[in-house]
């Protein structure tokens, strides 16, 4: 074989491999995105899930499942049981009906039990958005900013939307502040067992406003349920991913049980997050009877 015979050769051998590397190349690719995209789908269909349960004496978990208990997500209502250690301390908040503010055209109506008069009971049976934001604007931004960081409360991020500096009224609604399920579990330990230097009206009040029912064998419940959604890249709303939490701690004679529970699944809610931990509670309690 000529010399300019085998250079051709080798050039075409050359351009046959270079053909199979990158066809090979793009297979890989092709696969690969294929992959990641099984893989995207999968998550998105299987729910995200936390539930947490601790003994309030000893401070030990006795139940944890999911993989987002170290996750930050937006508090939702469940900030409410803050804001009422802030508002009751501050002096805002009276008693269980003191104040009532009426309801202003203005104000969110997301639900129609929020078109009427509230008081802190109802404020926290109906979770009605608009006597939070009056509750915080009666704060202002300074004494807002000074409780949430007494409470060490989350992320502390209370810069709200971006650009729309509507951090006093919006930070804990599928915004800036953001609390994983086990610092949810430490809030309200050092909550009950009054760690923070708030006064014990605050501390009173707010466990009465926060009761929900006696359960089976003679636990009584409290808690508040919190309905949100992640986000998408541009900001908006992905309604496709709610978070639905649902914390609190039920107590009978000298035992209390703290626990958090939140679920990221389009099918969620407050309640039927409410609903999981309850009857998981209901299941488990018969177990400490």
């Amino acid at each position: 074989m000529s010399l300019s015979s085998k250079k051709r050769y080798n050039q075409e051998g050359l351009n046959i491999y270079m053909k199979i590397k990158n066809a090979l190349k793009s297979s890989a690719y092709i696969l690969i995105t294929i992959l990641l995209l099984c893989s995207n789908l999968l998550a998105q269909a299987q729910p995200q899930r936390c539930f947490i349960m601790a003994d309030l004496k000893s401070g030990k978990i006795i139940h944890q499942e999911g993989d987002i208990c170290q996750t930050r997500l937006s508090p939702s209502s469940t900030f409410k049981i803050a804001l009422s250690l802030m508002g009751y301390d501050a002096g805002i908040l009276k008693d269980a009906k003191i104040p009532e503010w009426k309801y202003n055209e203005k104000y969110p109506s997301w639900i129609s039990s929020w078109k009427q008069p509230h008081n802190p009971t109802t404020w926290i049976k109906d979770s009605c958005v608009w006597y939070s934001q009056v509750l915080t604007r009666k704060l202002g931004i300074k004494k807002f900013q000074y409780y949430v960081h007494l409470l060490n409360y989350g992320n502390q991020n209370l810069l709200g939307d971006p650009l729309k500096k509507n951090g006093l009224t919006m930070s804990w609604l599928s915004s800036s502040l953001k609390i994983s399920p086990s610092e949810q579990v430490s809030f309200l330990q050092k909550f009950l067992t009054k760690k923070f230097p708030l006064s014990s009206h605050s501390y009173d009040m707010t466990q009465r406003i926060l009761f929900i029912e006696k359960l089976n064998n003679g636990w009584d419940l409290y808690g508040k349920t919190g309905m949100g959604f992640l986000k998408n890249l541009d900001g908006t709303f992905n309604e496709n991913k709610p978070v639905g939490w649902f914390v609190g701690w039920l107590t009978r004679n000298d035992q209390t049980f703290v626990f958090a529970n939140v679920v990221v699944d389009k099918n969620i809610t407050g309640l039927t997050a409410r609903e999981y931990a309850k009857n998981f509670i209901q299941r488990n309690s018969r177990k400490r009877t």
